[in-house]
């Protein structure tokens, strides 16, 4: 329009368009949302004037001044609204107002478009703002903006939420809010980058999903139930993002969760030995203390696939800790006719080793009970104590024999248990010998070779 210094003289349009623009930072809150709606109107005038920029960082400078107050809460007195807050916090009602005071701006600002959204993000990020409320605003703004929204504009609206989502701590988002947006991702084609970004969130915080967030039915054209892909690949970025992070708390979690997901899937006839076997081996030994119910798994799973070649079925046998499985579930091993030989073999062996270490550990606990040196600490211990500690100790001395006497009758049980064990042992030597003959002549020797514990 020419509007210069040169043509208007002192009532210059150009001058008084810059001091306005100056001013921003005083500006009410419905004043700066009208001018940011305009700005969105004409974005790219806007941006390249710099006023769009400048109007976003007066909504940011606004909302970190207030923090959790609303405008109308701020021009009240000092005894109400904020003080009041800060003093009420312990109580439920208090919380409640707390989060609806922090949320107060995000109906006014989901009026904006993904594209200024993710500029709002930006600006808020680089300025610290909290990002827990950050998060908040992005799910609250997926949600408003999928009423009327085409599938487009969704899709849109989801990358956008997602990227933003990504650039945040992932301490500030909940793994649930993120298993929400995950059901809405399912429905729409979203940009690889984008489902990346969410799988990784989603994996870095495998240890705080259920089972129900993981059953996910698998896509559209496939026979499998479930989408088993996608929980390996959430198990990769859980076992790559996580890092230093991964405290042995952590791992076993997820192997307790995902022993519940295989136990789920392996009734699946349709799901591949590939698949099951990635399953079983995705994490490392150290993440379970215990192996029975990965055990029961492949139970389920030999018995529903049983056209597997004996092949198939020990690469998912040799996946087992044997010694990590309890008593019982080796002697059920041993007699599970759907497990290969050799792993039966295994079974007995590993049980057997279990037996003469806990036979060995007796027997150099009683002698150690029984040797002179021991009674006579016990004595010294005894004498420099009053009458009260003399009379502890005795008290102790016939616990100790007492507990000699359970031992005593658990091993006689536990030797029992050995001869029934090498009787089921010649029996699968007796097996062995007509169906693995000429296949794998090294079992025989493994079997005859093993320890017999009652001699």
């Amino acid at each position: 329009m020419e509007m210069s210094k040169s043509v208007s003289g002192n009532c210059n349009l150009l001058e008084k368009t810059k001091k306005c623009i100056e001013e921003l930072g005083y500006w009410t809150w419905p004043d700066l949302l009208v001018a940011l709606k305009h700005c969105q109107e004409m974005q790219q005038v806007a941006t390249s004037s710099g006023i769009l920029e400048k109007c976003l960082d007066s909504i940011v400078g606004r909302l970190a001044i207030t923090g959790e107050v609303s405008p109308c809460a701020s021009t009240s007195s000092p005894d109400s609204s904020g003080l009041r807050l800060s003093c009420d916090t312990r109580s439920t009602e208090s919380l409640k107002n707390s989060f609806s005071r922090a949320n107060w701006w995000f109906e006014d600002l989901s009026v904006l478009s993904p594209n200024l959204v993710e500029m709002l993000v930006k600006s808020m990020v680089s300025r610290k703002y909290n990002q827990v409320i950050i998060s908040r605003f992005l799910l609250y703004y997926q949600k408003s903006k999928f009423f009327t929204a085409s599938s487009d504009e969704k899709r849109q609206v989801l990358e956008i939420v997602i990227d933003g989502l990504y650039t945040l701590d992932p301490s500030c988002i909940s793994c649930k809010s993120l298993f929400g947006v995950l059901r809405v991702v399912l429905n729409l084609n979203i940009s690889k980058s984008s489902r990346n970004k969410l799988e990784c969130m989603i994996g870095s915080q495998m240890d705080q999903a259920t089972l129900d967030n993981l059953l996910i039915p698998s896509p559209y054209g496939t026979s499998c139930l479930y989408d088993v892909n996608l929980v390996l690949r959430f198990l990769k970025a859980f076992l790559r993002e996580g890092g230093w992070r991964l405290s042995p708390t952590r791992m076993k979690k997820v192997a307790s969760l995902m022993d519940l997901y295989i136990a789920e899937v392996a009734p699946d006839p349709f799901l591949r030995f590939s698949k099951f076997l990635a399953l079983v081996v995705a994490l490392p030994d150290s993440a379970r203390d215990c192996w029975d119910e990965l055990y029961h798994a492949i139970h389920v799973y030999l018995e529903v696939h049983a056209g597997l070649s004996e092949e198939e079925k020990l690469k998912i046998c040799c996946a087992l800790n044997y010694e990590k499985l309890s008593s019982d579930a080796c002697v059920h091993l041993s007699q599970n006719a759907k497990f290969p030989s050799k792993s039966s073999v295994e079974a007995l062996f590993s049980q057997q080793l279990k037996l003469k270490n806990l036979l060995q550990g007796t027997k150099n606990s009683k002698s150690d009970m029984d040797s002179p040196c021991k009674l006579n600490e016990a004595r010294a211990k005894a004498k420099k104590g009053e009458g009260s500690e003399q009379i502890v100790l005795y008290s102790g001395r016939l616990d100790i024999s007492g507990d000699n006497e359970n031992l005593r009758a658990h091993l006689q049980g536990m030797q029992w248990r050995v001869i029934e064990l090498e009787k089921l042992c010649k029996k699968m030597q007796a097996q062995m010998a007509k169906l693995m003959k000429s296949k794998t002549p090294t079992t025989h020797s493994t079997a005859r070779s093993l320890p017999r514990l009652c001699s």
